[in-house]
């Protein structure tokens, strides 16, 4: 059954079907392709077709680009075999030209296959040549705080003669927010710049931009000297290493003469390292005080989180950034969580790690998931949280399969450790005014399954909800996710609420994972192949969506990224990369009207296959080349020497 739209009929679908995996592996079986002939959109093809296809259409269009940025017109080529490839007098790792050529005996240790370790990390430096100081750029009053020493130019006539051409006439944040404050460095600055260079404000239009959950200068300030107290995870964390459970805790009082403390939780900024209450005067409070400032608020005060039936979009690391929330907030999803941050880099006041945690405010049920592996920095950074950012839960990552985090400890790794386990989770619960949640695998090890024995563990340690993803560690995405295994959960779990997770991505799965049980799904991949996957299971339909419309939405997306990371070189290419990270699980999406069965398992692949139109068989390459065209389409040309792609493609393209 088709929706709206649906495409060919049943003569151009009947020769296209999918490839399925077997359930012990990823790889594709062989398929029995059907030759193209003039128009046949709509057929299977064969790589070397298709991609001849995509070059012969659209040699026309990047005629011009290709000459420009290559002289050899092979920059959209996939290069044979990929390897780091130097310029001429440059070599690797810091070793000489000699060192640097091939070596005659083969090498002692084997390359770790699907590791990809041999990747080039480069970071572009492009933009930090000719760069213009921040005093220029935010029109500040006073002068260069660095004066001389300053490493940033102060002359903007030099700047403009080296910056390159804008990349279009209309600024995102001049037309939403009546400011652009990128002022000249804005790669749209014609849409907001006088005559003289001044930066020009919409009054009527000016306003705040909707995100919340930054990080405060002084608190960072503090967070690095380490002048910032913990009372209550402190209090919490002696009452479990006695063996008691953790009781009701005071509230943090003021020491004579602490620099940087605390005085009133949120209502209040700390005081400086200068700064001390003189001695036997009265502590300084906010407003009246309540019971809450006496008594802290017991499990079953807390604030309850209900979200039963409802649709949980998975906190995914790296694609899942604000910009792409906002995209599937759109679509219909109902709750929605940050990318995993690391406790002890927010204890740190690292600013790339605080920016995982900004909300947008259409996320009206929006969480933040932590990972960490000892008590008292988890502990530590649940009290930081409750007190610094507004969230409607804490989720604790307890199924990262990586091996960065699973060796230290953290992760799946919490599964097998019972104790810190339990240390984590009533700690963190003590401290926090807002529910907690946890996210698990079935295990570790393949046929060794934990969930069932942790699952009542965690309902009396206090956690308000858990995620369980139907695979363990050990098979990643070999195997099918374990529904059967889930609904045993169900019942072990009860009266506490689970959500399933895994091969999600169709309504029909959504309705089938329901019937086992679970008090709602999380969805992870499916988002990521199809955002609009939310709005299908809503509307019990399956959505024939065209390529113009999901181009509409990588533009949105586009907007989004421009609004979240800057409309500057720098943040313009940072959007970009993201959009690229996207656009290699985009690409593994079939259109609904091409389908001979209904609908698309997450776990077969498809078949090279030619579009309705060009752009439908653009977005199905596989290659980071055409993902490149795709986001030329939206930002431009990519500057010389750029390297924004995924990390497992990042030597595809140079």
């Amino acid at each position: 059954m088709l929706g709206d739209g649906a495409g060919p009929g049943r003569e151009a679908r009947r020769f296209f079907s999918l490839g399925s995996s077997s359930a012990a592996g990823p790889r594709e079986r062989t398929l029995q392709a059907v030759t193209c002939t003039k128009d046949a959109t709509g057929y299977l093809t064969t790589k070397e077709q298709f991609h001849k296809f995509l070059e012969a259409r659209g040699q026309e269009k990047l005629s011009q680009e290709t000459d420009a940025g290559d002289p050899d017109g092979c920059d959209l080529a996939e290069p044979e075999a990929k390897r780091i490839r130097l310029e001429e007098g440059q070599v690797g790792d810091g070793q000489t030209e000699e060192a640097a050529e091939p070596r005659e005996q083969p090498q002692a240790q084997k390359r770790a296959r699907g590791q990809n370790k041999g990747r080039p990390h480069m970071k572009p430096n492009h933009y930090d040549k000719n760069k213009l100081c921040p005093s220029l750029v935010q029109e500040s009053a006073t002068k260069c705080f660095f004066g001389d020493r300053c490493r940033f130019l102060h002359d903007v006539g030099r700047y403009l003669e080296t910056k390159p051409a804008d990349l279009g006439p209309c600024c995102v944040l001049f037309e939403t927010y009546g400011r652009c404050p990128y002022g000249v460095t804005c790669r749209f600055a014609g849409a907001h710049l006088g005559p003289e260079g001044q930066n020009l404000v919409q009054r009527e239009v000016a306003q705040a931009p909707p995100v919340r959950n930054g990080l405060d200068k002084a608190l960072q300030q503090q967070l690095r000297k380490r002048q910032v107290h913990f009372e209550r995870a402190e209090q919490a964390l002696r009452q479990l290493g006695k063996g008691h459970l953790p009781g009701p805790i005071p509230p943090a009082t003021v020491p004579e003469g602490a620099p940087g403390q605390d005085i009133c939780d949120t209502q209040q900024a700390p005081l400086g390292p200068g700064t001390s209450p003189p001695p036997g005067s009265p502590v300084q409070t906010c407003g009246p005080l309540t019971d809450e400032d006496v008594v802290r608020l017991r499990p079953c005060e807390k604030r309850q989180l209900d979200i039963n039936g409802k649709l949980y979009l998975a906190p995914l690391t790296t694609c899942g950034n604000l910009p792409f929330r906002r995209i599937c907030k759109r679509f219909g999803a109902d709750v929605t969580c940050g990318e995993m941050a690391v406790c002890t880099n927010l204890l740190q006041g690292q600013t790339s790690e605080w920016a995982l945690l900004k909300r947008h405010q259409c996320e009206d049920i929006f969480g933040v998931q932590l990972e960490g592996a000892f008590p008292d920095t988890m502990t530590k950074c649940a009290e930081l949280l409750n007190r610094t950012i507004e969230v409607d839960f804490v989720d604790i990552n307890v199924g990262c399969p990586i091996d960065l985090v699973y060796k230290k400890g953290g992760g799946c790794a919490l599964m097998n450790r019972s104790a810190k386990f339990q240390q984590i989770v009533r700690g963190m619960n003590q401290v926090l005014d807002v529910p907690l949640t946890v996210k698990i695998r079935m295990g570790v090890q393949e046929r060794v399954n934990l969930a069932h024995r942790l699952l009542p563990e965690l309902r009396d340690w206090g956690a308000a909800l858990v995620t369980l993803h139907g695979r363990s560690r050990e098979q990643r995405y070999t195997k099918l996710a374990d529904w059967q295994y889930i609904e045993q959960c169900v019942a072990v779990a009860s009266p506490m609420p689970l959500f399933g997770n895994g091969d999600i991505l169709s309504y029909e799965d959504a309705n089938r994972a329901m019937q086992t049980g679970v008090a709602g799904i999380m969805i992870a991949r499916g988002a990521l192949l199809k955002p609009w996957l939310f709005t299908e299971i809503k509307e019990q339909r399956h959505w024939d969506i065209s390529s113009s419309e999901r181009l509409d939405v990588l533009r949105d997306f586009t907007r989004f990224g421009l609004e979240h990371w800057g409309s500057d070189t720098q943040g313009v290419e940072k959007t970009r990369r993201f959009l690229l990270e996207w656009l290699s699980f985009l690409c593994r999406y079939v259109p609904v009207g091409l389908l001979e069965r209904l609908p698309q398992r997450i776990n077969e692949r498809p078949p090279y296959y030619l579009g309705r139109d060009y752009l439908e068989t653009l977005m199905a390459s596989q290659r980071a080349a055409d993902w490149i065209r795709i986001s030329e389409m939206l930002l431009g040309p990519v500057p010389p020497k750029f390297v924004f792609l995924p990390k497992h493609k990042a030597n595809a393209y140079k």
